[in-house]
């Protein structure tokens, strides 16, 4: 699909991460984007940033949208979504869940009788996709044909890691790539903490920190070495680096770490 116009059912800070991501990747432009939220000059303001259409209903989104994307609290969907219902069950409309808890067998019940003749494909992001360096963890089951498969593939791999998992564990999914971020802004945050303990300036230990924590995502995606021998590899037999880590395992780092997932899970 040439140039879809995409359809943003809600504006928070994650939809705007992914239409930022998609202009900046040229996968669309920002008059392909329309969008509706609950506080329309809140939204006005947002979609001009990047050139998009602001609309005041879910109704016109998806009246023009090739590529609807729910983006509203999971909470608000069953009152949001279940009007236009009929609207977004059409043969070349593809709906795209970002909403946490929500699966296909979810909008079955929702969309009811309606549901054979929708395109629902369930999805939980995260916000590096503003930069084209996301994750996007993707439920395997869905009711996308195999050409708009290819279109949702070929839009949000610009700008992201399409992870596909059984429902099952799209939650942990989504704690992992969704939550963990946050996690790691701590890391960066903490180790930027430490650069300014030792007279770095605030902003160079951030950005050191930053890049060290890009490359090693990269380097492990690039060989897919495991993690261990990758830090294996980093201390040297009586060095500086071995310190640090064994540091870290008395202070339980990767304990809290598993303890910070099991919160979210629990």
């Amino acid at each position: 699909m040439a140039n879809p116009t995409i359809g943003f059912i809600g504006y928070g800070n994650m939809a705007q991460a992914i239409a930022e991501g998609l202009i900046n990747a040229g996968a669309v432009n920002g008059s392909d984007i329309v969008a509706c939220a609950a506080h329309y000059d809140k939204l006005e303001r947002n979609a001009a940033k990047l050139g998009a259409k602001a609309v005041h209903t879910a109704a016109q989104v998806a009246e023009v949208a090739d590529v609807v994307v729910i983006a509203i609290k999971p909470y608000q969907i069953e009152a949001v979504i279940s009007p236009i219902i009929d609207q977004l069950a059409q043969e070349n409309t593809i709906v795209v869940s970002i909403a946490a808890g929500w699966d296909l067998n979810k909008f079955r019940d929702l969309f009811g009788t309606s549901f054979e003749q929708a395109h629902i494909q369930c999805t939980i992001p995260n916000t590096p996709m503003a930069v084209g360096k996301g994750v996007l963890v993707t439920e395997i089951d869905n009711t996308l044909t195999q050409e708009q498969t290819e279109t949702f593939e070929s839009l949000f791999s610009s700008i992201s890691l399409i992870e596909r998992v059984d429902t099952a564990h799209m939650g942990i999914g989504m704690c992992i790539a969704g939550c963990a971020p946050a996690f790691t802004d701590m890391y960066i945050e903490a180790l930027g903490d430490a650069g300014v303990k030792y007279g770095l300036q605030r902003a160079t230990a951030y950005r050191l920190a930053a890049k060290m924590v890009e490359g090693v995502g990269a380097l492990y995606l690039a060989n897919e070495t495991h993690p261990g021998a990758m830090k294996d590899a980093v201390c040297s037999p009586g060095g500086t680096t071995i310190r640090g880590v064994a540091s870290l395992e008395e202070s339980a780092f990767r304990g809290a770490v598993i303890k910070a997932v099991d919160a979210i899970e629990a």
